[in-house]
């Protein structure tokens, strides 16, 4: 498979225009490439991870944002990301640590505390019920 055209950098700005005009698996696929160009790179690995997530590719995406967590442990929005990714994945024991990573870093992020609060009462009610 031959390399779409430009440079990795232009692969990137193709892909993040993708993923902002509603088009998440093409963009994944374009940013994927970029990604194994340069595997280093948290800006593609994020915008990978995002355009997973919204292409419904949750283990992918899970697998991307916890790439971006080990990397850089300071980044609110890979835990937030990689505890969304589980969840929608089915996984949603292992959605509640980094949420909650997420919340103590950005107690006053709304959806983070939102997110958490919902994979909360959703565990309750399973232990209730059994």
């Amino acid at each position: 498979m031959s390399d779409p055209e430009g440079d990795v950098y232009d692969w990137y700005q193709r892909g993040v225009k993708l993923l902002k005009d509603g088009s998440p698996a093409a963009a994944a696929a374009l940013l994927e490439r970029a990604a194994l160009a340069e595997p280093e790179s948290r800006s593609i690995r994020e915008a990978l991870a995002r355009a997973q997530f919204n292409s419904r590719q949750y283990e992918q995406a899970a697998e991307s944002f916890r790439w971006i967590v080990t990397a850089n442990p300071a980044e609110d929005y890979a835990y937030f990301g990689l505890g969304l990714s589980l969840w929608r994945s089915g996984d949603m024991e292992a959605a509640q640590e980094p949420l909650a990573i997420a919340v103590a870093m950005r107690p006053d992020e709304r959806n983070y505390v939102s997110a958490l609060r919902s994979v909360r009462a959703t565990l309750r009610a399973r232990r209730e019920s059994a």
